[in-house]
């Protein structure tokens, strides 16, 4: 598989963790002591991690820094909408579509040039 599919799918993967390690105990652990919520978290984030870790070093061979750091970004915003929405029970808002225009606003001005330019 080539870098950057490669990259971005160990990220989806690794965001997915990583927005449940940093928000679900918000809902599933509220009653608990928030160092107990921690542990948990930091459980659910070294997968993350183990994703998150080679996802860079891939992402980072066919793209520079600033590229592979918005693509994170965007990624992390894709992730989380559905999440707040379907997981948390929260309403979707307008604004959500708004970020992601700013986002993809970034994303041109840091790939215009090609990835790894």
């Amino acid at each position: 598989m080539q870098a950057i599919p490669l990259s971005i799918l160990l990220l989806i993967l690794s965001n997915i963790f990583m927005t449940f390690a940093w928000y679900a105990h918000l809902k599933n652990l509220s009653g608990s002591p928030w160092y107990v919520a921690a542990l948990v978290s930091w459980g659910i984030a070294f997968f993350e991690y183990m994703l998150q870790v080679p996802a860079n070093r891939i992402g980072y061979t066919a793209m520079t820094l600033p590229q592979l750091k918005i693509l994170q970004e965007v990624i992390t915003l894709a992730v989380f909408v559905p999440f707040v929405v379907y997981y948390m029970r929260q309403p979707l808002k307008l604004d959500y579509l708004w970020a992601a225009l700013c986002m993809l606003g970034a994303v041109y001005f840091i790939f215009r040039e090609g990835p790894g330019a």
